[in-house]
């Protein structure tokens, strides 16, 4: 089973989104794929990416909360795309379900640590999250697919997402 995940790529590590965010990623490109066939009730979703079942509707209920999905209740209810597929991006669902995205905490509104008056990569790190949040914000769920793995690894800039200057 294909699994779709984001990660960026920093040397020895990757800043790894959870669980739950790819879940919810899964759950919306799959919607948007079906779009024209109605709405999608959670069971139909968990059971083509063999998703526990309650975690998915859990997942779920926070993107309708958040305005990404309608849902409908009843025998033929189920989950469709608040919104076109072009318009909804990978970093609104990623904070609908995980909250704001930080790569570490100095990088917060409060961003105080016991290192904050002698720190010299604050800003640094700032950018890096500015970036990364430029990034999940271009990527659009019609955007979302698997790419071969033949053309990753012919393209050595592939794992290059994000550029400081």
């Amino acid at each position: 089973m294909p699994t779709l995940s984001v990660g960026f790529y920093t040397g020895e590590r990757v800043l790894k989104l959870t669980k739950k965010a790819d879940y919810a990623l899964m759950a919306m490109k799959h919607l948007a794929e079906h779009s024209s066939e109605g709405s999608r009730s959670a069971k139909d979703v968990a059971d083509a990416y063999g998703i526990p079942p309650e975690a998915l509707a859990k997942i779920l209920q926070r993107l309708a909360k958040a305005g990404l999905l309608h849902s409908q209740h009843g025998t033929n209810g189920g989950y469709t795309l608040a919104r076109a597929a072009h318009t909804i991006s990978a970093f609104e669902v990623i904070q609908a379900i995980d909250g704001p995205l930080f790569i570490t905490s100095c990088v917060t509104v409060r961003g105080e640590c016991g290192q904050s008056d002698r720190c010299n990569i604050r800003e640094p790190l700032r950018k890096v999250n500015e970036s990364i949040e430029a990034v999940l914000k271009r990527i659009k769920i019609s955007h979302m697919r698997e790419e071969p793995e033949e053309t990753a690894s012919d393209d050595p800039k592939s794992a290059e997402l994000v550029t400081i200057t």
